[in-house]
């Protein structure tokens, strides 16, 4: 019985993950402007995983400028955190933070655990790169985005795997999804 009631448990978690498959930079283009389409209007907390060169950031860059970021989007791999202005979010503007968690050490991450608080509120865009660093920081209302690619794929292709964490991002990777079919991505 146990065992049973494992197995639900696992169904239910893995049917409300999405898979989409990206085979070059113009796929990965069009997922990041589907992904900004689709954003709900008070903003989003996205943490990101996956191995160096997986296009963490390049799906950041993609998306930002979907948003109308006007500025230069980098890696705050050194910096920790980039703040953006000039973001849309259907009508309204958004604030935009980039974290980047993969240098810190403990005490590191110390210093930035009230940010990534703050951070998590409505009315702001997060994304959270290296977010296995986090420490259990991470708010509980969240999407999970795998970046990922195969060994012996020796292009530009790319898995994206959308994990929603709580309903208001299991509604947005629903539309995601949706939107994802008809353009020709799975």
């Amino acid at each position: 019985m146990l065992q049973l009631i494992l197995y639900n448990l696992l169904m239910v978690k893995k049917s409300k993950t999405m898979r989409i498959k990206t085979k070059n930079t113009a796929d990965t283009q069009k997922l990041a402007r589907i992904f900004a389409q689709n954003l709900p209007e008070n903003g989003a907390f996205v943490s990101l995983f996956g191995d160096i060169g997986a296009g963490k950031t390049a799906f950041v860059r993609f998306v930002l400028k979907d948003l109308g970021v006007k500025e230069k989007i980098t890696s705050p791999s050194f910096v920790i955190l980039n703040e953006y202005k000039g973001a849309r979010v259907q009508s309204s503007d958004i604030l935009v933070y980039h974290f980047d968690l993969y240098r810190l050490e403990d005490d590191g991450l110390d210093t930035i655990k009230e940010e990534l608080r703050e951070y998590s509120k409505d009315n702001v865009l997060t994304f959270v790169e290296w977010a296995d660093f986090g420490g259990g920081e991470l708010p509980y209302n969240r999407l999970n985005i795998k970046v990922y690619y195969e060994e012996n794929d020796y292009d530009d292709t790319r898995y994206y795997e959308f994990e929603p964490v709580g309903k208001k991002y299991e509604i947005f990777v629903q539309k995601i999804n949706t939107q994802a079919a008809k353009e020709g991505l799975k």
